[in-house]
């Protein structure tokens, strides 16, 4: 405010001018905006550095252990990869023991041992041992870049029957199902009674988990593989990696029904009457509308008995014309008599047959053929011979 002639007068509002950015703010934006996008990708061919004993060279200070059991039907296989199994774990200071009487394997760190994960990743080997994973993929597990996840599916579904046919829609026909979830998420997949092992990078452990799951619930595991198979493609493109995939991504609804399954027995409901229904007739009501009421008992018996009688030889003449079925001769067909012409024609010229294997016969010997008579010959004989 400012005073002119003993009165107040109000300053003009001074107008906000907001200032524009210097440029170098500008350009520390767009750099780190870049920064960001370069840290969603990992470049290629980078490996975390590998634990080595100069990380932990004094070792751990208590001895750890973990024991898992071993179903029956894996003992003979157990007995004879043991050997390997120790050799691989001996490599890192663990000891392994097989127990076959309680049936079970025991995994235990030593004075040696430096890697403090190296007893965990022991552990899932011999989950995956027991659980019928070939010792050839479980010793993948002692890899930095490895990791395992066993899925419980035997109490996702009530019914056996349904579990069962969902468990065999996972594999697929042939295993071609669980072939292409290998291939799309790179890991080693086995379903095997009511748990499935999994085995291979982080990424592809979780889609796997995924996908068994949703085929417990009834989605069919196709439906996931297609959209693996889209985001892999996705994925390969530079410009599309750090964008959102949901509209290249196909969206699966379930399809609601528009009729009802109708039951077998439709229970068709009568109209409402406020009368009662009316009295069923008793058999004094029956009889006396026929007239059997005044009858005699003597008579009602007689009449009882002709009735039964009339019935017995209905079924007697029925049981009769059954029998007599299997005594009537069935339909002949007429029968096609052939013309002579083509019996004549049928006639197999045996001289002939003879003549041309002792022709073959001469071939393979070597010797001269035999002269045939000519048919003038043969008539000059014949007439000799009546001669």
């Amino acid at each position: 405010m400012k005073r002119t002639s003993g009165c107040f007068k109000m300053a003009p509002p001074v107008e906000e001018s907001v200032k524009d950015p210097p440029p170098e703010k500008k350009a520390k934006k767009t750099k780190n905006q870049v920064d960001e996008s370069e840290l969603l990708t990992v470049p290629e061919g980078w490996k975390e550095p590998a634990f080595t004993k100069d990380d932990n060279p004094r070792g751990l200070l208590d001895e750890s252990s973990f024991a898992t059991l071993f179903p029956k039907y894996r003992e003979a296989y157990l007995k004879e990869c043991w050997p390997l199994v120790q050799k691989a774990l001996g490599e890192v200071f663990i000891n392994a023991n097989l127990d076959l009487i309680e049936g079970s394997m025991t995994v235990k760190t030593t004075k040696k041992t430096f890697d403090p994960y190296a007893i965990l990743r022991a552990r899932d080997l011999i989950k995956l041992l027991a659980r019928s994973v070939p010792f050839e993929q479980a010793v993948r597990i002692l890899q930095d870049d490895m990791a395992c996840d066993i899925i419980k599916i035997g109490t996702l579904v009530r019914n056996r029957e349904r579990f069962v046919k969902r468990r065999q829609r996972l594999i697929g026909p042939k295993g071609s199902t669980l072939k292409a979830l290998e291939l799309l998420t790179s890991c080693y997949v086995m379903v095997q009674g009511n748990t499935v092992s999994a085995l291979g990078p982080f990424s592809g452990l979780k889609e796997v988990r995924k996908v068994v799951l949703d085929t417990m619930k009834n989605i069919h595991p196709i439906y996931n593989i297609k959209t693996l198979m889209i985001k892999r493609e996705l994925s390969s493109d530079p410009e599309l990696r750090t964008q959102s995939w949901e509209r290249f991504l196909p969206k699966f609804r379930h399809k609601s029904l528009a009729k009802r399954k109708q039951p077998k027995k439709k229970v068709v409901k009568k109209e409402y009457t406020p009368f009662p229904p009316p009295q069923p007739e008793s058999k004094i009501d029956q009889e006396l509308a026929t007239g059997e009421f005044f009858l005699r008992e003597s008579e009602k018996r007689r009449k009882k008995m002709s009735e039964i009688k009339v019935k017995q030889a209905e079924a007697l003449s029925k049981r009769q014309e059954e029998r007599n079925k299997a005594f009537i001769p069935p339909k002949e067909k007429p029968v096609v008599k052939k013309d002579k012409k083509d019996t004549t024609e049928s006639k197999i010229d045996i001289q002939a047959i003879k003549d041309k294997v002792k022709k073959a016969k001469n071939k393979k010997l070597g010797a001269p053929p035999t002269p045939q008579p000519r048919p003038s010959d043969e008539k000059k004989k014949k007439k000799k011979n009546k001669g």
